[in-house]
């Protein structure tokens, strides 16, 4: 008589293992499904590159982007869902650059469509208005004639519908759209919105005291 005590067992532990390979797959396709929605619909990080933004945003800043604010873009598609309110003055906003939509900038949205801007000797005026933000930053005295650079001295030009202006808080030190133009609300990725880590590169150390400080 043959004994086949041990096959069913071999069986029992192969069907076990299987089962459990199986469970471990679709946990990890699943958290990749989340994954892949959280980050395209609700949120995304963003690390800072350049010094465009500084003192706001630093380089070494890793930042969290509300997507849904504006209004989700769904994926592979011109459509938005429903947003919770419109971009504002003074958001500091993630966007795709109109020359490269590849690359994602990160600028402060200084005029809204139908706004008049102005910059007269480093000065911004908004529909003829002085545009006092807390945040800007000059680095150099000097003050450019237009007609050498559009950097000190612009327009006055109209924002068009559907676009806005932008500009980096360090405002001798930004390529924005000063020099390049208005950036399309179908290119707005979301609303940055806090700071979760930022890392020193020459120091080799977390700067702590910008971890969870909320952007404005």
């Amino acid at each position: 008589m043959v004994d086949i005590t041990g096959v069913y067992a071999n069986n029992r532990l192969e069907s076990k293992s299987k089962s459990k390979l199986r469970e471990n797959i679709e946990t990890l396709f699943w958290c990749i499904i989340i994954f892949l929605f959280v980050r395209t619909c609700v949120v995304q990080p963003f690390k800072i590159p350049s010094e465009s933004m500084v003192n706001t945003l630093i380089i070494g800043d890793c930042l969290f982007v509300n997507k849904f604010i504006y209004g989700i873009k769904v994926p592979f598609t011109n459509l938005r869902l429903p947003q919770i309110r419109n971009p504002q003055r003074g958001d500091v906003v993630v966007f795709r650059f109109p020359l490269d939509r590849s690359t994602d900038y990160i600028k402060r949205l200084i005029g809204v469509p139908g706004d008049k801007i102005e910059i007269r000797d480093k000065k911004v005026y908004v529909n003829a208005i002085l545009y006092q933000n807390p945040h800007e930053l000059h680095t150099d005295s000097k003050i450019l004639p237009q007609e050498l650079a559009v950097r000190d001295n612009f327009g006055p030009i109209q924002v068009p519908a559907n676009s806005y202006f932008m500009m980096g808080d360090n405002r001798d030190n930004s390529y924005d759209s000063r020099f390049w133009g208005f950036v399309s609300s179908d290119d707005i990725v979301g609303l940055a919105f806090v700071k979760y880590w930022s890392w020193d590169k020459d120091r080799w150390l977390p700067r702590l005291n910008r971890i969870g400080k909320l952007i404005d």
